[in-house]
């Protein structure tokens, strides 16, 4: 692979942002030659980094600058003599790497650390030198970043690696942040390196890094490094996709004038805005060229608004669908429920008079700035004040001592928490590939008022390994929203799940919960448990048996009557109407008048069908049939203790069906004829009190 396909600077459609800054690029090529001159040229050697200086001012105008330029000194001094592959100072490197997060808004501390990342690593500078110098945080990070920087040696290392730098992270994501941007440089420098190991860190940089810098929301540098991977991995469709743009670019654009018309429907309103146009990067134009077909060129960037307050954003919106023809299903909002990688912004596309569809978002400066830099632009997640890069706080007391970021996402501590229970490499591997494949997340709230952050798509099961850990072999089922319903059951953001355990702890897990499982600790829990118990586990896939069934010596008549002479009257199996019930009557076949409960499902359909509504009324006498349903878990003398029940309230068992158990519950169905409909409630609360019943209901 060339250096110029795998260098962004050759290619500046790739990277339109370069074109909007008013600074100018550094060239780190004349800074590291100039490092390498003698004593007088090193007295100026500050100097070098002032690019990094005013990229940070941009962003932290109080800054203390003078830290910055002590560990460039330092690192300068220690990597003297060292040389890049490309030939060029190693100073150049560490140079890269802080720029490219001063410009995304790094606070201090990290520039620090990034300018000191390869020193310890690299040359005779100690952890303890750069805690004496700069303080315990810098430190951390450094050491940190020391701990992973191995990444590209070696494919059978990788997962230890992974596994090492996720600890790493979850300690401070500022450890990631550096990382990131660390790639980042190295990648756009690929181009000395034989083409087979461009190739396999091509693949480690799309396969875990690129997913990592898209669930810590640092998207300016995920689609740098999409781009760079896309050159080196599909260079056909790399350079065909360039052509595209290239071709795009000799002719008329029509995204500048819909800005222009966007800006004047704005000033009219009275909302102050600032619109841009920003091109698509290669891998967005390639994705979209497979989707769409032949491109026109309002597909080749959108149009970004930046206002100051989130109630602009929708001030925006509502005068972008009233001057234009809005296209509704591209709307999407993501203010109101943000990405779990920190995302927010307001998404749509507006149709002109001239036939173009404009893709447009929202989003308020500091959404702007949190989309671009992502963790990054949260600053130190341990500072109470100002950032300060010598400052020690309690969090690194012992820099040696394992600690949690309180900024830490939550997939990121889901991670940290099964990455120890994941039987060998290859599994850890294989599951933290599709785990980051996941791209999108959901919240749902447990029963005592916590939270569960969980992958789209999850199931019960999932929620259950995540609020209960082991203690979740013993789930037997689930309530989500109020309803109960089965373990495989998907969730949906936002849903209120209750888990229900069995009282039997001896209990565990089917085969069958795989096929459901998606989050990667109860896959792991479930396989290990099975691997633990395989003649249990045969057990459970063994074939149902039958519904028991006991019916009772005699039956009872319904007692509603009818508003039709000689019509015989019957109570409907599927809703059980008992007094004082609100009910409806049907004429059926056979000149039988059929009655349910109003609020049955079945009156709607017996209305559709035009069947012939009558009167119906309750009898003077107070007893009555039911149907309950009664929801528990497996255990030995359910069924004698749940009939006993019912005896001592004076209620008769018609008939009763009890289902062969599923997932450890087991269902039963009374039909009883009660004395007192006034009973009712109180039979219930009896049945519910028996050992291990969880649920009794009207059928």
């Amino acid at each position: 692979m060339s250096a110029e396909a795998t260098n962004p600077e050759a290619h500046p459609e790739a990277r339109p942002e370069l074109r909007r800054r008013g600074r100018s690029r550094l060239d780190l090529r004349r800074l590291g030659r100039a490092a390498l001159l003698g004593p007088t040229s090193r007295d100026r050697l500050p100097d070098a980094i002032g690019h990094v200086a005013e990229a940070h001012r941009a962003h932290h105008p109080d800054a203390d600058m003078s830290v910055l330029r002590r560990a460039y000194l330092l690192a300068e001094s220690s990597h003297r003599g060292q040389m890049r592959k490309s030939g060029e100072p190693y100073i150049t490197h560490p140079l890269a790497v802080t720029l490219i997060l001063a410009e995304l808004g790094a606070e201090t501390t990290t520039l620090t650390a990034s300018l000191l990342h390869d020193t310890v690593e690299d040359t005779d500078v100690t952890l303890d030198q750069v805690r004496a110098e700069f303080g315990d945080e810098v430190r951390f990070i450094v050491d940190g970043v020391t701990k992973v920087e191995k990444i590209d040696y070696g494919a059978a290392a990788e997962p230890e690696t992974f596994r090492k730098m996720l600890v790493a992270t979850g300690n401070d994501v500022r450890v990631m942040s550096i990382k990131l941007a660390d790639r980042l440089h190295n990648m756009r420098t690929l181009g000395v390196m034989r083409p087979e190991k461009q190739a396999r860190i091509a693949k480690v940089t799309r396969d875990v890094l690129i997913p990592l810098a898209e669930r810590l929301g640092v998207q300016a540098l995920k689609t740098e490094l999409e781009d760079l991977v896309f050159a080196i991995l599909h260079p056909e469709e790399y350079e065909n996709t360039r052509a595209l743009i290239a071709a795009h670019a000799g002719e008329s654009d029509p995204l500048p004038g819909i800005a222009d018309s966007v800006r004047t429907v704005l000033r009219e309103a009275g909302i102050a805005a600032e619109v841009q146009v920003r091109p698509r990067h290669f891998v967005s134009v390639h994705r979209i060229s497979r989707t769409r077909g032949e491109l026109r060129g309002s597909d080749f960037g959108r149009i970004l608004i930046l206002v100051g307050e989130n109630a602009d954003c929708y001030a925006v919106l509502g005068e972008l669908h009233t001057c234009f023809t809005p296209v509704v299903s591209e709307f999407k909002d993501f203010i109101a429920t943000p990405k779990f990688n920190l995302y927010q912004s307001l998404h749509t596309a507006v149709a002109t008079p001239e036939g173009y569809v404009a893709e447009v978002i929202v989003r308020t400066r500091q959404m702007h700035r949190v989309a671009e830099a992502g963790v990054v632009a949260l600053g130190n997640p341990y500072a109470t004040a100002p950032p300060d890069a010598t400052a020690t706080p309690d969090a690194a007391a012992d820099p040696d001592e394992e600690r949690a970021d309180p900024t830490r996402p939550g997939w990121l501590s889901r991670l940290l928490d099964w990455q120890q229970s994941a039987p060998d490499p290859d599994t850890f591997w294989t599951v933290l590939r599709a785990e980051l494949a996941q791209d999108r997340e959901i919240t749902v709230f447990r029963a005592d008022g916590g939270t569960l952050g969980l992958p789209a798509g999850a199931s019960c099961i999932d929620a259950a390994y995540a609020q209960h850990g082991a203690a979740a072999h013993g789930c037997v089922g689930a309530r989500v929203n109020g309803r109960l319903t089965s373990l495989s059951s998907s969730l949906s953001d936002g849903d209120t799940v209750q888990l229900l355990l069995a009282q039997d702890t001896s209990s565990g897990p089917a085969a069958e919960w795989l096929d459901h499982a998606r989050t990667p600790a109860a896959r792991i829990a479930i396989s290990s448990w099975l691997d633990a118990h395989p003649d249990r586990a045969m057990a459970t896939t063994t074939a149902a048996r039958a519904p028991l069934s006991v019916v009772g010596a005699r039956g009872g008549g319904a007692n509603a009557v009818a508003d039709l002479p000689d019509a015989t009257v019957r109570l409907a199996g599927c809703c059980t109407p008992v007094p004082p019930d609100a009910v409806a009557g049907f004429l059926v076949r056979g000149g039988a008048v059929t009655v349910h409960r109003v609020q049955c499902a079945a009156v709607a359909q017996m209305r559709a069908v035009g069947r012939t509504s009558v009167a119906v009324h309750w009898r003077a006498t107070a007893d009555c049939r039911v149907t309950l349903l009664a929801e528990s878990f497996g255990r030995p003398h359910l069924l004698a203790d749940l009939t006993e029940a019912i005896a001592r309230e004076g209620v008769e068992v018609v008939s009763a069906t009890v289902e062969p158990p599923v997932e450890g519950r087991v269902r039963h169905t009374y039909t009883l004829q009660l004395p007192d409909a006034a009973g009712l409630p109180a039979l219930m609360r009896a049945m519910r009190d028996v050992p291990g019943v969880y649920d009794v209901s009207r059928a």
